[in-house]
């Protein structure tokens, strides 16, 4: 981490869900602001989501914190395993490592650290169906729902299939680095290449920059992406859902694809269905304006109904 980001960012923060302790911090501009919390994708740490989108958030008037998901970052990881890749792990009847119940309450976890009653979600890729899931367990606890490059947070195993683009994800499990330094910068290049818009030159200077900035072996451990793709929902359908939700999608993401983003919008009542042009499975500069406004208009309308956000579930 750079000494500017340090200073944009509070010191790391610890937050306990049974035995494992999570990692999170909390961007020191807009501290007054609406609570806002940001989950990450599969395997990669927190720092993985632009500085100058969370900034650009604190900006439109939110208090922003992230978090590393269990196993992920400087968060607890787990024991190995069954499943060796991220595709066995789909293919897998049953992970014993922990469930996507687990998954929802350690976001809870990190509200509670932070002392936040209720917050705003916003969750990228596993994020978001992370956050999905939080929404159903947890509903007195979240002020809005964004989910943004992620599957139904009610499925697993086999059915997501059918959201993937398998040729993308075959691709990113033959990914091999050596479990060093640059071999985490190299393959954070790679997985930056991989998960870009095919519609927008890529700039591999900049991903080189970004991936120096920060050298995460998460990029590349198959065994902890394993083990969060293996943890299994068991709760009610995304279709219970009440909490105020915007669904954005990126119009050419490679990885997850957008029907996705149309599944989840068409069975969670009332929600928004944003696609975004040029965008592929990734956070690029040209997509913060849109996202910010998008976010900011759902906080906004939350607001004006005066919903509920009370801290029991």
């Amino acid at each position: 981490m750079s000494l500017a980001s340090e200073h944009l960012w509070s010191p790391v923060r610890w937050a306990e869900n049974g035995g494992v302790r999570l990692a999170f911090d909390a961007l020191t501009e807009g501290a007054d602001g609406e609570p806002l919390l940001l989950a990450t994708g599969l395997g990669v740490n927190r720092l993985w989501i632009p500085d100058g989108l969370c900034r650009m958030l604190a900006a439109r008037g939110f208090a922003v914190a992230r978090y590393d998901q269990r196993d992920s970052g400087e968060s607890t990881h787990l024991p190995p395993a069954p499943s060796r890749t991220p595709i066995s792990a789909l293919f897998a009847k049953r992970e014993t490592a922990y469930t996507a119940e687990d998954m929802a309450d350690d976001a809870v976890a990190v509200m509670n650290a932070l002392g936040w009653r209720s917050a705003h979600l916003l969750g990228v890729s596993l994020g978001g169906a992370v956050a999905q899931r939080v929404a159903l367990r947890h509903p007195g606890r979240v002020r809005t729902l964004t989910s943004m490059a992620a599957v139904p947070g009610d499925i697993s195993g086999l059915r997501t299939m059918r959201y993937i683009r398998m040729r993308t994800l075959a691709k990113f499990a033959r990914l091999r680095f050596p479990d060093t330094p640059d071999g985490a910068v190299e393959a954070g290049i790679a997985v930056s290449r991989l998960l870009a818009s095919p519609h927008r030159t890529f700039d591999e200077r900049a991903a080189r920059e970004a991936a120096e900035r920060n050298a995460d072996r998460g990029m590349h451990d198959q065994q902890a992406q394993s083990r969060q793709i293996g943890a299994q929902w068991h709760g009610p359908r995304i279709s219970a859902i009440t909490r105020p939700t915007l669904i954005l999608h990126g119009e050419d993401d490679p990885l997850i694809k957008p029907s996705a983003g149309r599944a989840i919008a068409a069975r969670i009542p009332d929600s928004r269905l944003v696609l975004l042009p040029r965008v592929g499975h990734e956070f690029p500069a040209c997509a913060w304006d849109r996202v910010t406004t998008e976010v900011r208009g759902l906080a906004t309308a939350y607001a004006s109904r005066q919903l509920p956000s009370s801290a029991g579930d």
